[in-house]
């Protein structure tokens, strides 16, 4: 299980990264001069990124260990693979669509706390994050290194996993447990949001 940790510390360590999340209203920052910087920002300015790597370590919690330390491992590694093809130009379908349905499906597996096998968490986990990289790569700044941009994005989503697993430490309560699966409909919303063009 999660180490033990009091909830209402887990919402401290998670606050910040949602309030910088809660100011941005797009996906590259104005501004930026490094890559490093760029990706790093890149995915925590796009609510749409930022629902799903949450989810990410929400769903986790719910798993417990070895998931909860798996998963946000497996997601960057994934993603940066799929930055990797974004970069070079290979076509992937239905990327915004894939990045949307992510929030969609990550949420619900929050919702009604899901159990699921290691290997499929993965597999789940791990076919969302080809289109968030994929996104992340076609998007890269033609000024900007792809490797300081790549590091970036991926140490800015491992941020946003751990704000998801320390959020998810509520889950070792019943009244934390409703929060948590309340936090994933509502993020299974805004991915229908963005599915449904209304974000």
């Amino acid at each position: 299980m999660i180490p033990n940790k009091p909830p209402s510390r887990a919402v401290l360590l998670a606050l910040p990264l949602l309030l910088i999340a809660a100011q941005a209203g797009a996906h590259t920052g104005e501004g930026i001069n490094t890559g490093f910087a760029s990706g790093f920002w890149h995915p925590i300015l796009g609510w749409d990124h930022v629902v799903a790597m949450v989810a990410v370590g929400l769903w986790g919690a719910f798993l417990g260990a070895p998931p909860v330390w798996v998963l946000p491992v497996v997601f960057p590694l994934v993603m940066a693979f799929g930055g990797a093809l974004g970069v070079l130009g290979v076509p992937l379908p239905a990327v915004e669509a894939g990045i949307a349905l992510s929030g969609v499906i990550l949420g619900l597996l929050v919702a009604f706390a899901v159990r699921a096998p290691i290997w499929v968490a993965g597999v789940i986990v791990g076919v969302f994050a080809i289109f968030h990289g994929h996104a992340h790569g076609t998007e890269l700044p033609e000024a900007f290194s792809p490797y300081g941009y790549a590091a970036g994005f991926v140490v800015g989503t491992g941020l946003l996993h751990l704000a998801g697993i320390a959020l998810g430490l509520l889950t070792r309560s019943e009244s934390g447990r409703f929060a948590v699966r309340g936090a994933g409909g509502a993020i299974a919303l805004v991915g229908a949001a963005f599915l449904f063009g209304l974000a």
